[in-house]
C-alpha cells in the first residue's frame, strides 16, 4: 500500500494557521460567509503553492515566504495624496474601511465588512481553482473592504480611488466593483505602506452592457513586505476595460489577473510596468478567457531589472471553442540592466476555436550601447542617458492611457525609481 504523508508545516504555514484560529472570533460574516472561511482555511491547511503546482512554477510561495507577521491593532497607516488631484478617495488604513464615505452622485458605496456580516458577498468568495492560494488567503482573514456601485450611465468626471494603505503586520482587503450599462469611470487602486507586512488584497471586477473602465493598480509597497493580489473582471457586451498595472515595489509580489469576456464585442487592453530593484521577486499572471464570438484583447508588459531581482510574466489566454473572430495578441518585452537580475517569461495561447487571429511574443534586452553613447557624446552624463533610455523603453505604454494628469503621475513615478535604483 501507498502512503502519501503531508510534508512538515513551514513557520509561514503554520503561523497562518494559528492566526485564523486568533482571530477567528474577531472576523465578520454569517454561516454562508464562516463556511467560506473554514473552506479556505483547510486549503491554506493543506500547503502553500510549490513549484510543482504549474501556475506556481516561477514562485515557490511555500519556500519564499518564509516570515508571516502578526496582526498589529496598534499599526496606524496614514492616508496619501491621490494621484489625480480632485479624486474621490476611499481608505483602507491597515484593513479598515472609513466610517463615512465621500457622496458622488451616480455612485454607491457600502463597506464590505457590512456585506460580510448579512452574507450578500458569500458568492463571491469562491476559489478560482483548486491553485488558488491567495483567494484562500483573502478569504479565510479578510474583514473589511469597499463595495462600488457604479450606476447605469453615470459618467464620473474625476477618477474614484481605492487606497489600500499598511504600517506593518497584515492586512486583507477586497475591493468588489460594478459598473452599469454605459457607464463610464477611471479607477485608480493604490497600493503601498511601510514597514514589515503581509498584505492580501483582491478585486472584483462586473462591467454591464456599453460600460467603459480605466483600472490603475499602482503598486508601491516597501521591500520589507509580501504583497499577494488579485484583479478579477467580467466584460459584458461591447464593453471596454483597460487595466493599467505598474509595480514598483514590494519584497515578494504576485499579482494575479483572472479575465473572461462574457459578452460580445467585449474589449480588453491589459498593459503593464514592472519595475524590480534589490533583491526581490515579483510576478504578474494573467489568465483570460475568450470564452463569447466576436471579442478582443492585447497585452503588452514592459519590464525593466536590475540589482538581483527576480520577475516574472505567465500570460495564458483561452479561446473557447464558441469564440470565433477572437482577435487577440500578448507582447512581453523586458530590459535588463544588471548582469544578476532575470526575467523568465511563459506565454500561452489554447485556442479551440478555428476562426481566430491571435499571436503571442517575448523579447529580453540591454540598453544599447550605440545608444547610450549617442547620448554621452553630446553631453549627457551616464546616469541620466540611462534614465532617458529607460524612460523610452516604458513610456509608450503609459502615453497609451491618454489622460495627461494620470501620464504625468506615473512618469514622475518612474523619475523617481530611476533616481533610486538607476
Amino acid at each position: 500500500m501507498n502512503m502519501h504523508t503531508q510534508p512538515q508545516r513551514t513557520p509561514a504555514e503554520t503561523a497562518l494557521i494559528d492566526a485564523f484560529g486568533d482571530r477567528l472570533s474577531l472576523l465578520p460574516g454569517d454561516g454562508a460567509v464562516m463556511l467560506k472561511r473554514d473552506d479556505a482555511i483547510e486549503a491554506i491547511k493543506h500547503g502553500l503553492p510549490t513549484r510543482r503546482i504549474e501556475s506556481w512554477h516561477y514562485t515557490d510561495l511555500r519556500r519564499l515566504l518564509n516570515v508571516v507577521p502578526d496582526f498589529d491593532p496598534a499599526a496606524t497607516a496614514k492616508a496619501i495624496a491621490p494621484i489625480v488631484d480632485g479624486s474621490t478617495v476611499l481608505t483602507l488604513l491597515n484593513g479598515v474601511s472609513s466610517a463615512k464615505a465621500p457622496v458622488v452622485e451616480g455612485v454607491s458605496v457600502q463597506c464590505l465588512s457590512e456585506k460580510l456580516t448579512d452574507g450578500s458577498i458569500a458568492p463571491g468568495l469562491d476559489p478560482y481553482g483548486s491553485d488558488d492560494a491567495i483567494g484562500a488567503l483573502n478569504t479565510a482573514f479578510v474583514a473589511d473592504g469597499y463595495f462600488v456601485d457604479i450606476a447605469d450611465g453615470a459618467d464620473l468626471e474625476k477618477p474614484i480611488e481605492l487606497q489600500n494603505l499598511q504600517a506593518g503586520g497584515q492586512t486583507h482587503v477586497r475591493l468588489p466593483v460594478r459598473v452599469g450599462t454605459n457607464a463610464k469611470a477611471v479607477i485608480v487602486e493604490r497600493q503601498a505602506g511601510e514597514g514589515a507586512a503581509l498584505t492580501s488584497s483582491v478585486s472584483q471586477l462586473v462591467l454591464g452592457e456599453g460600460a467603459e473602465v480605466t483600472w490603475l493598480i499602482v503598486q508601491e509597497q516597501p521591500e520589507t513586505a509580501t504583497h499577494l493580489a488579485q484583479f478579477k473582471a467580467h466584460i459584458g457586451k461591447n464593453a471596454k476595460l483597460t487595466l493599467f498595472v505598474m509595480n514598483a515595489g514590494g519584497r515578494l509580489v504576485r499579482q494575479e489577473i483572472m479575465v473572461k469576456t462574457t459578452g460580445e464585442g467585449a474589449d480588453f487592453k491589459l498593459r503593464g510596468i514592472n519595475l524590480l530593484a534589490g533583491d526581490t521577486h515579483t510576478d504578474v499572471t494573467m489568465v483570460l478567457d475568450h470564452a463569447v464570438p466576436h471579442t478582443a484583447s492585447t497585452e503588452v508588459i514592459r519590464n525593466v531589472v536590475t540589482g538581483k531581482a527576480r520577475g516574472v510574466f505567465q500570460g495564458r489566454i483561452n479561446v473557447h471553442q464558441y469564440a470565433q473572430k477572437t482577435n487577440a495578441k500578448m507582447a512581453c518585452n523586458t530590459l535588463l540592466l544588471s548582469d544578476d537580475g532575470e526575467f523568465s517569461t511563459k506565454p500561452e495561447l489554447e485556442i479551440f476555436a478555428d476562426d481566430v487571429v491571435c499571436g503571442h511574443g517575448a523579447t529580453v534586452t540591454e540598453i544599447d550601447h550605440d545608444h547610450l553613447f549617442y547620448l554621452m557624446a553630446r553631453g549627457v552624463d551616464e546616469k541620466s542617458a540611462r534614465g532617458l533610455l529607460v524612460k523610452a523603453f516604458v513610456a509608450e505604454v503609459i502615453e497609451e492611457l491618454d489622460d495627461e494628469a494620470i501620464v504625468e503621475a506615473l512618469e514622475a513615478r518612474l523619475d523617481d525609481w530611476f533616481v533610486t535604483h538607476g
